[in-house]
């Protein structure tokens, strides 16, 4: 795959940052975009519909929920929102959940409701964009979005952690476990959008971020010896990955919100020697904290951020900016991933 172009997407609730790799050509020459992200047209749309005085349709399939804010407020003014049962999943993993939020879930738009369109991915908007740019759609395309995951019975912080415990133990924390040809069952997001990107790999964001780490050449190597600590401070999550060779062996995840920087310091401290507890973090507000025997020598006090909270951190240990963009860590990470995959 990576002798063909590839459109690859980090789809976030902010921005969609994007990369067309093509192989031949320079890195540093390859179109890249930071676009608003799909949830803000979403939101956008539902905002221009209240101004007309129109309820909404929300029909397509499942996505990021980042327009959460505009459908409400749209309702609390007494605007009628109306939701296809596939496209409501994007609201919530249960109907009655999003029922609750005074969503109306039909199969047929009703009448006085104007149609808007959910998806993480259009082509047409693809084919269209690109098109005016005088570049073709390729083949290929692997994306990346943040997905909790759907988990009946359980709550989604612990939901969401059971994955990554999953990737340490069952898949004895090998990076490949990062990307997915196929998501699991559980991944709803991610299984819509690998169907919506035509059966292309998807990733996690977190974990993509930190796979985007590892292609700069300097982290890889520091990687192979003592290991690295790798941490993602994002807009509503942290995640950070102790690796060492091409193994994962330990994995944090909170809400970045509810850490302020000395607290979140003292995380990542305790996290690198082994010392934080699952259940530190969890009572905390955050999702988990899961660390495995560290291998010989290893001591991960090699230490790089990424993300757009990052700031936050400043002067805790280097900043990265894989491919010369931090932006885009998410879709090198995919790059990243897709080799790991084929080797």
């Amino acid at each position: 795959m990576r002798e063909a172009p590839i459109l690859l997407l980090d789809i976030g609730s902010g921005t969609q940052d994007v990369l067309l790799h093509l192989p031949g050509e320079e890195q540093f020459n390859c179109p890249k975009f930071v676009l608003p992200s799909p949830a803000k047209g979403v939101a956008r749309r539902i905002m221009e519909a209240g101004e007309a005085g129109e309820g909404v349709y929300l029909h397509g399939r499942n996505m990021g929920g980042g327009f959460f804010r505009a459908m409400k407020a749209l309702l609390d003014k007494g605007g009628r929102v109306a939701a296809h049962p596939e496209a409501a999943l994007a609201l919530g993993d249960s109907l009655d959940t999003v029922r609750s939020h005074g969503v109306e879930i039909a199969e047929e738009r009703p009448s006085g409701c104007r149609p808007v369109h959910l998806a993480d991915y259009d082509p047409g908007f693809w084919r269209a964009f690109l098109g005016t740019a005088g570049l073709e759609v390729p083949a290929h395309v692997a994306a990346c979005a943040q997905d909790h995951g759907f988990h009946p019975g359980s709550s989604n912080r612990l939901g969401r952690f059971e994955l990554w415990r999953k990737l340490l133990t069952r898949d004895c924390g090998d990076l490949a476990g990062l990307v997915y040809r196929s998501p699991p069952k559980e991944m709803t997001r991610l299984l819509a959008l690998s169907e919506s990107i035509g059966g292309g790999v998807t990733a996690d964001s977190g974990a993509a971020a930190v796979l985007g780490a590892l292609y700069d050449e300097d982290v890889r190597i520091q990687a192979e010896g003592k290991g690295v600590t790798i941490v993602n401070a994002g807009n509503s999550h942290t995640i950070a990955f102790l690796v060492h060779g091409r193994s994962v062996y330990g994995v944090f995840e909170h809400h970045t919100g509810m850490r302020d920087p000395k607290d979140l310091r003292d995380d990542l401290d305790r996290f690198r020697r082994g010392e934080l507890t699952n259940q530190d973090v969890f009572d905390s507000g955050g999702h988990g904290c899961l660390t495995l025997d560290f291998p010989a020598g290893a001591d991960f006090k090699a230490t790089y951020l990424l993300g757009p909270r990052r700031d936050m951190l400043a002067g805790y240990s280097p900043f990265l900016h894989p491919g010369g963009d931090m932006m885009l860590a998410g879709c090198f990470g995919l790059l990243k991933g897709l080799d790991l995959l084929d080797g």
